[in-house]
């Protein structure tokens, strides 16, 4: 399993471009998914120093990433490129929403 893991709102509260408190619960689960073999890519839109103290915020609390904005080696290899969009079986991010449970908002915004 691959899952794409967004920081700001998610890993933890949005407050950018500072940190906001930890989503502890989230961070918990995610190190026993890795523990279990599941590979983690960070998946944000924080980039140079932003991006470096997210980096070094989640290694405080044991998160290591298997990529950071981009596609695992072996997706690259597969398919000979590295797109924009990263390639997960799940998407962890505060700014989702399933085409497939509700379409109340889009209803709204047409």
């Amino acid at each position: 399993m691959v899952f794409g893991v967004d920081f700001d709102g998610t890993l933890c509260s949005d407050a950018y471009p500072n940190i906001g408190k930890p989503n502890l619960s989230l961070i918990k689960r995610l190190l026993a998914y890795q523990t279990n073999g599941t590979k983690l890519i960070l998946w944000t839109c924080r980039a140079n120093q932003f991006l470096n103290e997210a980096i070094s915020w989640c290694s405080l609390y044991g998160l290591h990433f298997d990529a950071i904005n981009e596609n695992l080696p072996e997706i690259v290899a597969k398919y000979g490129s590295d797109s924009r969009k990263i390639t997960a079986d799940l998407y962890i991010d505060d700014r989702m929403i399933s085409p497939w449970d509700d379409d109340a908002f889009l209803k709204e915004a047409i």
